[in-house]
Order: structure tokens, then sequence, then C-alpha cells
């Protein structure tokens, strides 16, 4: 299995992550899908949606094997919380 290289910088690929979420993707998903998982291709602005993010990257790579992927979860700034939760 070949390691797939990224072709943006990391701050590259956060902007055009970003935006075609806030642009394209969020105004579909935010009322009913807190908390699930959006797999973006940076370059087309395909995605997919799931609750793992493993899902959703594979159905988004069974359409487009090459595709440049910035996760988003719906409705949080992050993917992953380290640590014990505040509602604890």
């Amino acid at each position: 299995m070949t390691a797939r290289q990224p072709r943006y910088s990391f701050e590259d690929f956060a902007r055009r992550g970003d935006e075609i979420y806030e642009t394209n993707i969020r105004p579909q998903v935010e009322d009913s899908n807190r908390g699930k998982i959006v797999a973006i291709d940076i370059e087309t602005g395909a995605w997919e949606m799931d609750t793992s993010e493993i899902i959703a990257s594979n159905r988004l790579r069974a359409k487009y094997p090459d595709a440049q992927i910035w996760f988003v979860r719906i409705g949080s700034r992050s993917i992953r919380r380290f640590g014990r939760a505040s509602h604890l």
C-alpha cells in the first residue's frame, strides 16, 4: 500500500477545508448532525458524513482515490478531545 502524500502545506490544507465546510457543507448539515464527522476532499469539494472518520474517509476515497481529506466534527472546533470532559 502506497502512502498518500499531502500536496499542500498544513495552513493551505486547513484554510481550504474550513472554507469548503463553512460555505458549502455547514448550511446543509449543521442542524441535525451535531457530533458527526465530515470528510472533505479539499480539491474537489466532495464530502461524506458519518459518525466514524474511517467510514467517512473510506466512502470518499472509494469515489476519489487520491482525495486530500480534511475532517470536521459538526458543531465543534476539534475532532478529538484530550483530558477530562468538562461535564464530569
